[in-house]
């Protein structure tokens, strides 16, 4: 039988993992929003929300190799003010490895005959 402090032991090291990946997060979230929106300003573009949301997130291997987590974002801008365009940016810890304005088509020419 085990001793009774390794229950506790494993306990605290599953909530030092906890703090971490939330601590984690949050810094690959703000970056990501700070990178968005200066995309978004050196395209012209307003930044909706001033947030982005998580779509996806794994596991990778850095340029060092060492392992890290791989994270994707979603966000939206407009480039009128009256429209909404999603972008998406990969972070791989709190560092940015794409960025993607989406494409889109400005409106069609409104014909009154």
């Amino acid at each position: 039988m085990l001793p009774s402090f390794t229950f506790e032991l494993v306990g605290l090291l599953i909530v030092g993992l906890l703090v971490w990946l939330i601590w984690d997060s949050l810094r690959a979230r703000e970056a990501a929003v700070a990178a968005s929106r200066a995309a978004c300003e050196a395209e012209g573009y307003q930044f909706l929300d001033d947030t982005v949301a998580i779509e996806s997130m794994r596991p990778a291997r850095n340029d060092e190799g060492h392992l890290t987590l791989r994270r994707i974002y979603a966000f939206e801008y407009s480039d009128t003010g009256e429209t909404r365009h999603t972008g998406s940016i990969v972070m791989m810890g709190a560092s940015v490895l794409m960025l993607r304005l989406g494409r889109h088509q400005p409106p069609a020419p409104l014909r009154l005959y």
